[in-house]
């Protein structure tokens, strides 16, 4: 990075100017990497973290078990939404306090945070040594957080899209959850997605193998929906007619579906034991509102994305996640990167992941699926983590570079449209998302 090497060279310049002074000592020069480590004990510095409302007890007791081991240690909380304090970033810069010294961030802005020279570097694969449980670091959010050969961000947690069942709406509706429900035999309500936002509408991508946007071997962007229609697979075809055929009925019945406002309304009316869905596809956030709908708990299951199929192709989402990262404005302090590392570990012990998870409904990715059912989470939880492990195991990686940020408008608006073009043939409408993405490659 560039701030790196501008500190490479000061140091450069500090080292002549010492050994031009006259000084009766020879300059001792070290090779990068080589210095010695702060202490993981008796760190003296100050810090601060931010930390969502909710999660503020869990990080307090952390932070409480860092201090024990350095007393001297001072770890104070910027309590903001984590999104939040990125738009504080966004709009400012790392030096502005009320920036944290440590903080979350989603997996997919690691890339744009990178590019701004936000973030420090971390010794990631000492940290996930010291806490344990990764099989492969490497293979996991850890990887993904490998920038030009930096880890800038720990693995907070795993997550992916599941689907949630009412299982008395189930019933009534003659849905047989002891095996795979394949989406094209059921009923237009019978599973509510809202495919319209390319948070969902990946589910049927990637269940088709469709790449929106992609980058090849020699680091070219390509995208799939740029090809004709007749270019396309059996697979992307099948699953892509589905999508549209899915449209098409909800159209024709007037529901509001494929409305961006009021389709998150529909579907929680529909979902509510009684009504005409037994499935919705969330994230495992949406447990306790969703729970709420299905008789407060009792009519509600929940299952692996993987269970519904498309046309035969399992739906799928991605290796979803987010991390923990320390301001880039600490590197030139060891003792505040010591302190920032220790703390970010103590959040991210595995020894606490069930209280972890109580406490943010988060899902550590070193911590087996075993311990989360061994123990006292209630039922649903269970479920909910079994599900997204499962689901997340099966799952593609998800697309993490900054270019990727234009798919989202582009897919929203192109699949919107169809309600005011009316495609009378999935070719019609494909013809429309293609024009779409089309436009958006231009831009590249």
């Amino acid at each position: 990075m560039k701030k790196r090497i501008l500190l490479a060279l000061l140091l450069v310049v500090a080292l002549s100017i010492t050994a031009c002074s006259g000084g009766s000592e020879e300059p001792v020069t070290e090779e990068p990497g080589t210095q010695e480590p702060a202490p993981v004990e008796g760190i003296k510095a100050s810090i601060t973290v931010q930390v969502e409302p909710s999660w503020k007890p869990y990080y307090e007791a952390a932070a409480q078990r860092v201090i024990e081991k350095n007393p001297e240690a001072v770890i104070e909380f910027i309590e903001i939404p984590s999104f939040d304090h990125l738009d504080v970033l966004d709009a400012t810069d790392v030096t502005n306090p009320d920036v944290a010294d440590v903080f979350a961030i989603p997996a997919d802005r690691i890339y744009g945070l990178s590019r701004n020279e936000a973030l420090a570097a971390l010794d990631a694969k000492t940290m996930a040594a010291n806490i344990g449980g990764f099989d492969d670091f490497d293979a996991g959010l850890g990887g993904n957080f490998n920038i030009d050969g930096e880890y800038l961000a720990f693995p907070m947690n795993i997550e992916t899209l599941v689907n949630f069942v009412n299982t008395k709406n189930a019933e009534n509706l003659g849905i047989d959850l002891t095996k795979d429900i394949e989406f094209t035999e059921l009923g237009y309500q019978d599973m509510l997605i809202p495919a319209f936002d390319a948070w969902f509408g990946v589910s049927f991508t990637n269940a088709a193998g469709l790449e929106l946007l992609g980058k090849d071997d020699a680091g070219n962007l390509y995208s799939d929906m740029t090809k004709d229609f007749s270019e396309l697979n059996d697979q992307q075809k099948a699953v892509f007619t589905a999508l549209y055929n899915y449209w098409k009925e909800h159209n024709q019945n007037g529901t509001p579906l494929w409305d961006a406002d009021a389709a998150w309304g529909y579907m929680d009316t529909e979902f509510a034991t009684g009504g005409n869905t037994a499935i919705r596809l969330e994230g495992p956030w949406s447990t306790a509102s969703l729970s709420a709908l299905a008789g407060n708990g009792e009519d509600l299951d929940i299952i692996p994305i993987n269970r519904v199929t498309v046309a035969g192709h399992p739906l799928a989402h991605w290796k979803g996640g987010w991390g923990m990262v320390i301001n880039s404005r600490n590197e030139g302090d060891p003792d505040k990167m010591a302190l920032g590392q220790a703390f970010i570990e103590e959040v991210l012990n595995p020894d606490y992941a069930v209280d972890f998870f109580k406490a943010t409904g988060k899902i550590m990715e070193n911590v087996k699926v075993e311990e989360y059912m061994n123990s006292d989470l209630p039922e649903v939880d269970k479920k909910v983590i079994s599900a997204v492990i499962e689901s997340y195991n099966n799952a593609p990686a998800r697309p993490l570079f900054t270019e990727w940020g234009s798919v989202w408008d582009t897919w929203k608006n192109g699949i919107l449209s169809w309600s005011s073009t009316k495609p009378a043939t999935v070719e019609e409408a494909y013809s429309v998302m293609q024009a779409a993405f089309k436009s958006m490659m231009n831009n590249f």
